[in-house]
């Protein structure tokens, strides 16, 4: 689902739009283990930010955080669905 297609069916506050820009550029970036993904790869942040001519904050940060724990958290409930552990 592209940034357009998910514009049209969700309602995003214009606040939070650096956050999802740059965490949909970073889907790319994720570690991942055994189990599945673990986490985002934070050494690529800056880079990504960078390129995307975003100012690093700490705010900005801690929504790209808020973001990774919700798709942490459905992934793992997407894997107890499916009858992984």
């Amino acid at each position: 689902m592209s940034l357009d297609e998910a514009d049209s069916l969700l309602e995003v506050w214009d606040c939070n739009w650096p956050a999802v820009i740059a965490f949909d550029a970073l889907s790319t970036q994720w570690r991942s283990g055994f189990d599945g993904p673990t986490g985002l790869d934070y050494s690529a942040i800056p880079t990504t930010l960078r390129l995307l001519g975003m100012k690093s904050s700490p705010a900005l940060f801690e929504d790209i955080r808020t973001m990774e724990d919700a798709a942490l958290r459905y992934f793992a409930f997407m894997r107890k669905k499916n009858g992984r552990p």
